[in-house]
């Protein structure tokens, strides 16, 4: 029986949204292997943290950027998933407004750039599929959890809410329907406020009651849009 050798890692996808697009945060690696090409943020768990330190470690190590919570996606743990060994990784992934951070590469990372989810270069190890696996992930997450009030100015017009989560899908939303659901879900506060966005009638703007949003985020909703 041969002795086991495994070494543990953690990986970081980061969505960024803004303004109708997403965007994926993704380092150029600085040493082999795949010396030169893009990456998610990640590396080795160290022998005396948590997993969840690992990735914010690495996060900040590779990008420059903090993130108090990332949410655990998968585990990806193919036999030659990673050239220099048996490497297991636990993935994580988390959803910001890329104008809230400042990114900044450093440690074995070269460079640290924004990409947009469809615009995308070739990606090391089996990074692709660890992408796949968290936009599957978004999207789903959408249908049981309200999303948003990180994501959108604090006083916002309907429109933006729903182009937020039609672009989440990666397809339209009934506009009726949606509107209908969101507003009876009572997570939104409507404004005496109009919106000066656009060359349109001026329309209401709109918040998040941020007590009834937190209870339904911890509580769970089914939200089929």
């Amino acid at each position: 029986m041969s002795k086991q050798s495994i070494k543990l890692s953690v990986d970081a996808v980061v969505f960024g949204y803004e303004e109708g697009n997403i965007s994926v945060l993704l380092i150029k690696r600085k040493y082999a292997p795949f010396k030169g090409n893009w990456a998610i943020p990640g590396g080795f768990v160290l022998n005396n943290e948590s997993l969840e330190d690992a990735v914010e470690r690495e996060l900040f190590e590779e990008t420059g950027i903090k993130i108090n919570y990332l949410e655990q996606l998968y585990t990806f743990g193919m036999p030659d998933r990673d050239p220099r060994g048996r490497v297991v990784s636990i993935a994580y992934f988390a959803l910001v407004r890329p104008d809230a951070f400042k990114i900044a590469a450093s440690t074995d990372a070269e460079q640290a750039q924004w990409f947009n989810i469809n615009e995308l270069p070739e990606l090391s190890f089996d990074h692709n599929e660890i992408l796949k696996a968290a936009i599957e992930r978004l999207q789903g997450k959408i249908t049981y959890e309200p999303l948003g009030f990180e994501l959108l100015d604090t006083k916002f017009p309907f429109s933006d809410l729903e182009k937020l989560y039609s672009t989440l899908l990666g397809r339209a939303v009934d506009r009726r329907n949606f509107r209908k659901k969101i507003i009876g879900l009572n997570v939104l506060d409507e404004l005496d406020e109009k919106s000066s966005k656009g060359s349109g009638r001026p329309a209401n703007l709109f918040q998040f009651n941020q007590k009834r949003y937190f209870q339904l985020k911890k509580e769970g909703i089914i939200f089929e849009i």
